[in-house]
C-alpha cells in the first residue's frame, strides 16, 4: 500500500520559497516528455501520411530533369483527345448557362465582343471556345504592315541570332528543329522542304537562318503570341502573303503556358504543331500554330486535308502539303473572301481568318524583313488581332 508523504506546513512553503519551484518543475516535465516525443516518433509505418509527405519531399528535390521526364511522359495528346470529345458533346439548353458563365468567370471572357451573346445558342463547349466576334471590335491597324495574329499576350519578340529563337527568357530552342530540314528552291528562294522544291540540300556548314533569307541586307525577326484559354481562339492573316507549303508535326501537346515553357527545353519544337510557310513582300514568313494540352484540333480554313491529334503517329515525323500549282483544288471556305489559289500559292490578306484552335495555345511568326524594323511592343504586354505589332 502506498504511502502518501506528509504534506509540509503552509507557513514554511512560503517562507522557504518552494512554491515557486513547484509549477517551474511540472512545466519542465510536460516539456521532456514533448521534446521526447518529437526526438523520438512513432515507426514510419504507423504514420503512413507523414511518410507519404516524406517521399514527396524527396521527389520534390530530385533534379529538374527527371521531372521534365516525367511530365513528357504523360498521355496528353490522350487526355486531349478526350477533351476535344468531350467538347463535341451536346449540353441540354438548361445546363449551358451555368457552366459557360462559370468558364467565362474563370477566365475572364468579354462576351459582349462576341457575335452571339446569348449563352444558350452554343450547344457545346466547343462552339463556345469558337465563338465569332463582332466585326468591328477587331480593326486591322492600316499603318503597320505586321499586325497580330490573334489575341493574347506577347511572350517575347526580336531578332533570330545563331539560328536561335528564344521560348522564354534564358530559354532558347533550334530554328532547324522548329521549322524542320530546309532546302533551296531553283529559282534561287529558300522554302521548307516540299514537293515542289529540288533536291538540292542546303549545306550543313552554312547557317540555317541565311538561307531562309533573300537579301543580305533583311534580317530575320520572330513574335511568340501565347494564347490563354479565355481568349478569342481564331488565328487571322498577320500580312498580305503567299502561302506555299504547310507542314504539319505530329507531337507531344504539353502545356505552352510560360511558366512550362521556363523548365521544358525546346518546348515548342516538342509539341504538335502546323507550319505555314511563304513570301512577303520583304521575303521570307511564316505562321506556326502550336498544340497545347487539351488542344483537341489545329483547324486551317483553307486546308480541308489537315488532321492534326490523330491516335498514332511516328516520332520525329512531319508531312508537307504544297499549295503551289493547285489551281482550284484548295477551295475557299464559305463566308470567306479575298483567299484564292495561284500558281505560287494560297494568297492571304492582312487580318483574314486563317484558323481557330480547340484551346488556348500559342502562335510564333518567323519573317524576313529590312533590318530598320523595329517593333512596337513590350514583353508580357496583352495584345488583339489587328493591332501593330512593328513597322519601317
Amino acid at each position: 500500500m502506498c504511502c502518501r508523504a506528509a504534506r509540509p506546513p503552509a507557513a514554511s512553503v512560503l517562507n522557504s520559497g518552494s512554491w515557486l519551484r513547484v509549477p517551474r518543475l511540472a512545466l519542465r516535465h510536460r516539456l521532456s516528455i514533448l521534446s521526447n516525443g518529437v526526438c523520438r516518433p512513432a515507426p514510419w509505418h504507423r504514420r503512413p501520411i507523414a511518410f507519404l509527405g516524406f517521399i514527396l519531399s524527396v521527389n520534390a528535390l530530385r533534379p529538374l530533369a527527371n521531372r521534365v521526364a516525367l511530365y513528357r511522359s504523360f498521355p496528353t495528346r490522350l487526355v486531349s483527345r478526350a477533351w476535344g470529345r468531350l467538347n463535341g458533346l451536346d449540353l441540354p439548353t438548361w445546363l449551358r448557362k451555368p457552366i459557360y458563365s462559370l468558364y467565362i468567370w474563370t477566365f475572364g471572357v468579354n462576351m459582349q465582343e462576341a457575335a452571339v451573346e446569348d449563352l444558350h445558342h452554343y450547344k457545346n463547349l466547343g462552339e463556345f471556345f469558337r465563338r465569332r466576334l463582332k466585326p468591328a471590335v477587331r480593326p486591322v491597324c492600316a499603318a503597320s504592315c505586321l499586325t497580330s495574329p490573334a489575341d493574347g499576350r506577347i511572350l517575347h519578340f526580336g531578332r533570330v541570332k545563331n539560328s536561335e529563337v528564344e521560348q522564354v527568357k534564358g530559354v532558347t530552342y533550334s530554328l532547324e528543329n522548329f521549322l524542320g530540314p530546309q532546302m533551296s528552291c531553283s529559282d534561287g528562294k529558300t522554302l521548307l522542304s516540299g514537293p515542289q522544291v529540288s533536291d538540292q540540300t542546303v549545306s550543313s556548314t552554312s547557317s540555317f537562318r541565311d538561307h531562309l533569307m533573300s537579301s543580305p541586307a533583311s534580317d530575320l525577326f520572330h513574335v511568340v503570341v501565347y494564347l490563354a484559354p479565355g481568349d478569342y481562339h481564331c488565328f487571322h492573316s498577320p500580312t498580305d502573303w503567299k502561302v506555299g507549303l504547310r507542314r504539319h508535326f505530329p507531337g507531344s501537346l504539353m502545356s505552352v503556358n510560360p511558366g512550362v515553357a521556363r523548365w521544358v527545353k525546346e518546348l515548342f519544337c516538342l509539341n504538335e504543331r502546323v507550319v505555314l510557310s511563304g513570301q512577303w513582300q520583304h521575303g521570307f514568313f511564316s505562321l506556326t500554330a502550336v498544340g497545347a494540352t487539351n488542344v483537341g484540333s489545329i483547324r486551317v480554313y483553307f486546308d480541308q486535308e489537315l488532321q492534326t491529334n490523330t491516335p498514332r503517329y511516328r516520332k520525329g515525323s512531319f508531312y508537307d502539303h504544297s499549295y503551289v500549282s493547285l489551281g482550284d483544288q484548295v477551295k475557299r471556305p464559305e463566308g470567306e473572301e479575298g483567299m484564292e489559289s495561284l500558281d505560287r500559292g494560297v494568297v492571304l490578306q492582312k487580318g483574314q481568318p486563317v484558323g481557330e484552335f480547340n484551346l488556348g495555345s500559342t502562335i510564333v511568326l518567323l519573317f524576313e524583313a529590312p533590318k530598320n524594323f523595329t517593333f512596337c511592343l513590350q514583353p508580357g504586354q496583352r495584345i488583339r488581332v489587328g493591332e501593330g505589332l512593328g513597322s519601317l
